[in-house]
């Protein structure tokens, strides 16, 4: 499937052409959500909190143009849809752990100083990933 390039123009390095797929608020919470299973609109729509319907529909829609998510659509009355991560989604997502790692380790910095290398506190889960 062709990339669609929602941004005119060349991307100036790696992370700038990933920030064109991954951008937006919901994104990445959609990539952990399918990272656990495949799941049905509504089964995301509960996975992501917050998220509105035109808006997951619309990132999927994008993240499924871009070769991320596949859409299995099945002929039963009523339509069943499942979204799923391709290999290129989960490739995505192993790219992204490091990433949550980082939050993970520093969710409280900044917080008025609640939380420092070393000061015993522990972060709180993270919501998908657990």
């Amino acid at each position: 499937m062709a990339r669609v390039v929602r941004r005119p123009g060349a991307f100036v390095c790696g992370i700038d052409a990933a920030m064109d797929v991954i951008g937006g608020n919901w994104k990445v919470l959609i990539l952990w959500a399918l990272n656990e299973k495949t799941c049905r609109f509504g089964e995301l729509r509960r996975a992501v909190p917050g998220v509105t319907e035109k808006v997951l529909s619309s990132h999927l829609k994008e993240l499924e143009d871009d070769g991320i998510v596949h859409r299995e659509v099945y002929a039963e009355v009523p339509p069943r849809v499942e979204y799923s991560l391709t290999p290129l989604g989960l490739s995505l997502n192993a790219a992204l752990e490091p990433l949550g790692e980082w939050g993970r380790d520093h969710i409280y910095r900044g917080a008025e100083g609640a939380h420092t290398e070393g000061s015993g506190a522990e972060p709180a889960a993270d919501p998908v990933r657990g």
